[in-house]
């Protein structure tokens, strides 16, 4: 295969018979998007949806990439081909990975694939970015695939949307369980992991997931089955509550289907690409029409207050979204 002019369908080609090269091409192709981009995604769309998605987030310094490291071992001495997603933060002047978590995961097992993806500050591209390398490691033959965040942003609720199954982890100590409950991801946890259990004020990490999820469902906002998150207590420095874990994520997986929340839950997903996809068009259409000698003059005419806010809005709106059958009805002075 040749390394670097391969077509997308060479490299899916090739990637299906275990090439890791290509993979990792049809990796970049997707994270680059575009018109090569949208070629794998058509390659791969139905060829994929069988592995199950599990997202492991939760702030820096909580033990996240040696925890995976004893789950990846569990997963496979259980006989699956696993694959990660690293979503790393990105340098500010180069907007390369950190991959110093990335060396410690692949220490486990060099049959398990691993990739790095840099936010770049922002959760836009990974809304495209994150599906679509989800998509090639499920059609080339990898499962589970294991997304891994840093942090308790908005960047990380965005992205554990793509998961099937979404674990928390906290540290004792912290107020990590605070700090996840603020940023919604409590919300969407499936599974909490109390990490470095050895340590002092474990069993006070514990109580309070257990005195927030009481309150979640006192309120009503719990799993709409009435399905509690278990907690994990775990140690991964000694390997302790890996095996536990990894039952938690196959209970929860058997729950998924037994309640039919699976489908619901990858329809919901499939939505949300959808949404993105679609912002991502206007906001370049919009970007391309500001930037035309129209686009300008309305610009003017908005600050020199010929027009008003809502009206300049409108003209621009009328432009981007061409209806020819339906014209929009123009509102104000028209530039």
């Amino acid at each position: 295969m040749k390394r670097d002019s391969s077509t997308p369908v060479e490299l899916f080609d090739a990637a299906i018979t275990g090439h890791r090269h290509a993979i990792g091409r049809l990796l970049s192709l997707v994270e680059q998007g575009g018109a090569s981009a949208d070629a794998v995604s058509a390659l791969t769309h139905e060829k994929s949806g069988a592995a199950m998605v599990i997202g492991i987030t939760g702030p820096p310094g909580s033990g996240k990439s040696s925890l995976l490291s004893q789950l990846l071992k569990e997963v496979v001495a259980a006989g699956f081909r696993p694959a990660v997603i690293a979503v790393d933060p990105s340098s500010p002047l180069t907007g390369g990975a950190i991959l110093g978590d990335r060396v410690r995961i692949d220490a486990t097992d060099t049959a398990t694939f691993i990739r790095s993806i840099a936010t770049r500050g922002h959760s836009g591209g990974l809304a495209l970015a994150v599906p679509g390398a989800v998509r090639v490691l499920d059609a080339v033959g990898f499962n589970p695939i294991i997304i891994e965040t840093v942090g308790v942003g908005q960047v990380e609720v965005d992205v554990t949307a793509s998961a099937d199954t979404t674990i928390v982890v906290a540290n004792p100590g912290t107020g990590d369980a605070v700090q996840a409950n603020k940023a919604g991801l409590l919300e969407v946890a499936d599974i909490f992991v109390v990490n470095k259990s050895d340590l002092p004020g474990s069993d006070d990490a514990r109580r309070d997931l257990e005195l927030m999820l009481d309150l979640s469902h006192m309120t009503g906002q719990e799993d709409s089955t009435g399905r509690r998150p278990p907690i994990i207590m775990a140690n991964s420095l000694e390997g302790s509550g890996a095996a536990e874990l990894w039952a938690a994520v196959v209970e929860h997986g058997e729950h998924l289907v037994a309640t039919n929340q699976l489908s619901a839950r990858r329809a919901k997903r499939q939505l949300a690409e959808l949404r993105s996809r679609v912002s991502d068009a206007l906001m370049d259409a919009l970007d391309s029409e500001l930037a035309s000698k129209h686009g300008a003059d309305i610009v003017v005419a908005l600050s020199d207050r010929r027009i008003t806010p809502t009206e300049a809005s409108s003209q621009i709106i009328s432009r981007v979204i061409r209806t020819d059958e339906r014209p929009a009805r123009p509102r104000g002075p028209q530039v």
